[in-house]
């Protein structure tokens, strides 16, 4: 995955500038029979068609599997291939005996599959012991292409504030061993076990950036750069700013929309750089109330409105956000499909108030991964 900053063309806001977007996903991979976290990855990978593989590679645990779509000015190129990689990943899955799921973490209880056998995860392993979650941690990433680093740092500054309410939206992951955690997105509980995962703080530089990043990496906190689990970071591989706040999507509707709003995000932000406005210092732990209360409720309860520190309707904080990153949104040409994208979500509910409504139907969690089977091809 590439990043680059493009001139807008001719009819749009002068001086602006449209950016690129690419997509990241993991999904997990399960027994068919008893929706069961299964380590096939490499039986699956074997039977991804060869002109994908460069597309489609291992992630931390057997259980699991990665795609990244690349990199597009146009949310229908992006839609392409996450539509393309998906159905070919599912169809390469069903050839392996398991069947993939795009879903935060497995919601059936089973044995933890073993780690991918690769001297860095053997190091971690080693390191942080029992912080490895259970069946697979499974999230989005979203690229949205910068400049130079300078100007990315800036953007983390702006964006962090906003992150919780598209936490919010990504929730999809209610159920755990068995049962319903009480949670919209247990996966991020389970990931902020990890000392590197946390909000975004506040960067005075890009030095400042680097600093931390050496000295986290002094502490034992982290082996690397790439241990760095913030919610919002430069990418340590593309010229972007790479945003990773929540669970992985469970349609391509889904992932559509939070990379148009991601997108949207970064643009408002650099414009805000530009016009020299400064960013919204919101305190780091107001920030991790907000996380955990997005993560707790989803869309479908309260969430922190980080100019107050006051609860309000989680949809009402998402409009009013949604509002704001108008002016970026119609500048690339995405405000109409958000549109459309959001009436969806607002109809069917984030995956977790999907998830909750098949089990509350059926009482059969077996249910619930047959439904997010189906989401995920699509």
């Amino acid at each position: 995955m590439t990043g680059q900053v493009t001139e807008a063309p001719s009819g749009t806001t002068a001086g602006a500038e449209l950016l690129t977007v690419g997509v990241e996903e993991e999904f997990l991979l399960v027994d068919p029979h008893t929706g069961a976290a299964v380590p096939a990855v490499d039986l699956v990978l074997e039977q991804v068609p060869a002109e994908l593989r460069g597309q489609v590679e291992r992630e931390f645990q057997t259980s699991q599997i990665e795609i990244g779509s690349p990199p597009g000015l146009e949310l229908s190129s992006i839609r392409h291939s996450l539509g393309v990689l998906r159905s070919a990943l599912a169809d390469a899955a069903e050839r392996a005996g398991v069947r993939l799921l795009a879903i935060g973490t497995g919601p059936v209880d089973g044995p933890v599959p073993p780690v991918v056998d690769k001297p860095r995860f053997d190091r971690m392993i080693e390191r942080f012991r029992l912080l490895v979650p259970g069946p697979g941690n499974n999230g989005m990433h979203v690229h949205v292409g910068v400049p130079d680093p300078d100007t990315g740092v800036q953007v983390l500054n702006h964006v962090r504030p906003w992150l919780p309410l598209l936490h919010a939206v990504t929730t999809n992951s209610p159920f755990s061993r068995g049962e319903d955690t009480g949670y919209a997105s247990w996966r991020s509980v389970e990931w902020e076990r990890w000392p590197s995962v946390a909000p975004t703080p506040f960067l005075e530089s890009h030095e400042h950036y680097q600093r931390l990043i050496r000295q986290l990496i002094s502490s034992g906190v982290m082996l690397d750069e790439g241990m760095l689990y913030w919610y919002a970071r430069l990418s340590a591989k593309y010229p972007t700013v790479e945003l990773r706040i929540g669970d992985v999507c469970p349609t391509v509707d889904d992932a559509v929309l939070v990379a148009a709003l991601v997108r949207a995000l970064v643009a408002t932000a650099m414009s805000d750089v530009e016009a020299g406005r400064p960013a919204l210092r919101t305190d780091h732990h107001l920030l991790v109330g907000a996380h955990w209360r997005a993560a707790h409720d989803g869309l479908e309860g309260e969430g922190v409105d980080v100019t107050t520190g006051e609860l309000r309707p989680a949809w009402e904080l998402l409009d009013q956000f949604v509002e704001r990153m108008r002016p970026a949104l119609e500048q690339h040409g995405d405000w109409a499909e958000v549109t459309d994208l959001l009436g969806g979500l607002r109809r069917h509910g984030t995956g977790a108030a999907r998830q909750r409504a098949v089990f509350a139907r059926t009482g059969k969690l077996t249910d619930v991964v047959q439904d997010v089977a189906r989401q995920t091809r699509g």
